[in-house]
């Protein structure tokens, strides 16, 4: 689980729970015909914008924002080499059935063993990459456009509140809940803009790029084991994909 991403988006909620807690009882933040403007047209809205098919795979999508099940580099480098020694010594049929962390280290293991080029290894597990970041950017988009939209439909709530309000104003009493209508619609689409949609448009852009240097190392790591590289030429190569303040403390160690 990213407890960043969980504890990040319960505690802004959770504030601005308070803050309306502090501001007196919390059914008066509470309007049906508001979310309905906001929740229901901000979905609409932006299901028109995809094809459905995208739309709904957003929804998947999203899980990722919740997770962190990439594997830590470090470790995956080390199983690497451990491969890669494995293979420079026994050839690389000593790869088959071979148990791995990631499914797609998995498949990149088998081309090597069912013998094919390394153009072809090097297409194959590419395409598989580019495909996965095609969705993951997908999904990001749609969040992001859900976090332009809220606000949107914030405003035409806002609109439709306040033309309600001036159509009634022989009627104090329905002026109110107009009223109420026009501020709570801004208030919902700003909550979902800024505390749910931006902040997971934007967790699921960081997994992308994660993923993306995940498998490039991988396909590295794959080609060069296909070359029959040291091990150690190896190891030297896939820490160049850590942050070089990591490498630092990898070389220490």
């Amino acid at each position: 689980m990213d407890l960043a991403t969980i504890v990040g988006m319960i505690g802004a909620l959770a504030l601005i729970v308070i803050s309306m807690l502090m501001s007196g009882e919390l059914g008066m933040f509470v309007n049906a015909p508001s979310l309905v403007i906001v929740v229901g047209g901000t979905i609409f809205a932006v299901m028109a914008k995809y094809g459905l098919g995208q739309f709904l795979g957003a929804v998947k999508v999203a899980g990722k924002s919740f997770s962190s099940k990439l594997p830590d580099p470090n470790m995956l480098i080390d199983e690497i080499v451990a491969l890669a020694d494995e293979a420079r010594k026994g050839g690389l049929l000593s790869l088959e059935g071979k148990e791995v962390s990631s499914d797609f280290l998995q498949r990149g293991i088998q081309l090597l063993v069912d013998g094919h080029d390394p153009d072809v290894v090097k297409a194959l597990l590419s395409i598989d990459k580019n495909k996965a970041m095609e969705r993951h950017t997908v999904g990001a988009s749609i969040f992001a456009a859900m976090a332009e939209m809220a606000p949107a439909m914030g405003m035409i709530g806002t609109l439709i509140g306040l033309v309600a309000m001036l159509a009634n104003m022989d009627d104090p009493k329905a002026i109110g809940p107009a009223m109420a209508v026009a501020l709570l619609t801004t208030l919902y689409g700003a909550v979902i803009a800024n505390a749910v949609c931006g902040p997971m448009a934007d967790k699921l852009k960081l997994r992308a790029g994660e993923e993306a240097m995940i498998k490039s190392l991988v396909i590295d790591a794959l080609l060069a084991i296909q070359g029959g590289q040291n091990p150690r030429v190896i190891d030297s190569m896939l820490r160049n994909y850590l942050p070089e303040g990591k490498r630092t403390v990898e070389a220490a160690e």
